[in-house]
């Protein structure tokens, strides 16, 4: 008799155990997120060097991420794995610096709009296009795991809180601030690129390795709105930095100008799309698939190759164009970096 479940009972049985998952992951998430706030005022009490978390602060760092990430699974913008490690990704963010927050906040919303956007049109060229993005925890934690290292290096060196950017006085703090901008940058101009590109661009990709014309939605091919979208993605990213900075910290008047930031995320955003379609051209295989006439990743008997070796798919190429930004361009931001 209990094999022979209906269909409504089964199905109410799912949404239980769904739900009971969901209260046991949040329980978890607030003893982990109270356990750090009880690490952080036992440290400042022993050794008195690290600031320690004021609960306002703990208490805005677990909720806000908790609030956004339901959100985006309600909207489709993640599944059940992506949830929670975004999750982690917006506590470890959050605590460190609200700054960091609203450059992830911005990332995470202007992309998962701008994958919706358009979708139809998307969904004839991409073979592996997804209904509202559908980020899973190796997506997370590709364009969000580089950002959470450095948050927690962060709160190692200074602690919680908003600093200006300003190398004469914080230079390992304002490194690491700019290597998560540019992380997130990097994240956001491609995925900018990527998905406004095909939309409304009127020409045809070229190979950037080669300036050939290449099918749409082909590993490497870039078009002139795509780049200009990629550095105005960065750029917003910047945008969110800046604001909060001036929002939350009361001395930047005695720090080096702050606007840079801005230039600097575009920059990021426009030079680190570029990097992944070059990576892209490179390590990852792009065939157009005769059968169903679009552009796929996979090697058959009814692909032509265009380009590309089968080594990383598109969460690895993302990951190491975020890595070669965060570590290279707050260098060569130190040199130029007004006074």
């Amino acid at each position: 008799m209990f094999a022979s479940m209906d269909p409504e009972s089964d199905v109410l049985m799912k949404e239980s155990i769904k739900m009971m998952t969901d209260m046991i992951v949040l329980c978890v998430t607030l003893v982990l997120s109270l356990f750090f706030w009880v690490f952080s005022l036992a440290l400042n009490s022993f050794y008195g060097t690290l600031q320690p978390v004021s609960p306002w602060r703990w208490l805005f760092s677990i909720l806000v991420p908790i609030i956004v990430t339901f959100r985006g699974l309600k909207k489709r913008s993640l599944d059940r794995s992506g949830a929670l490690g975004a999750l982690l990704v917006g506590f470890v963010l959050t605590m460190a610096n609200y700054s960091f927050f609203s450059t992830l906040l911005t990332f995470f919303i202007t992309s998962s709009r701008l994958t919706r956007w358009g979708g139809a049109q998307k969904k004839k060229i991409d073979a592996e296009y997804k209904e509202g993005g559908q980020r899973n925890w190796i997506q997370v934690f590709c364009n969000g795991g580089v950002p959470t290292e450095l948050a927690l290096l962060y709160m190692i060196e200074v602690g919680p809180g908003e600093i200006p950017i300003d190398f004469s006085k914080q230079y390992s703090a304002s490194w690491m601030c700019l290597s998560l901008l540019g992380a997130l940058a990097c994240s956001t101009g491609d995925t900018w690129a990527s998905e406004v590109g095909p939309v409304i661009s009127q020409s045809q990709p070229r190979l950037i390795t080669t300036w050939k014309e290449v099918p749409v939605g082909t590993n490497g091919g870039v078009t002139p709105v795509g780049l200009v979208a990629s550095f105005l993605g960065g750029a917003v990213v910047g945008v969110a930095y800046f604001v909060t900075q001036l929002l939350m910290v009361g001395d930047l008047h005695l720090a080096d100008p702050q606007w840079p930031i801005v230039v600097y995320g575009g920059v990021a955003g426009l030079l680190g799309s570029m990097l992944d379609s070059f990576l892209g051209a490179h390590l990852q295989y792009s065939g157009f698939d005769s059968s169903i006439g679009k552009v796929v990743s996979y090697e058959s008997a009814t692909t032509r190759r265009i380009c590309g070796k089968p080594i990383l798919d598109n969460n690895g190429v993302n990951l190491f164009s975020s890595v070669l930004i965060a570590l290279i361009l707050p260098g060569i931001a130190w040199g130029v970096w007004p006074q």
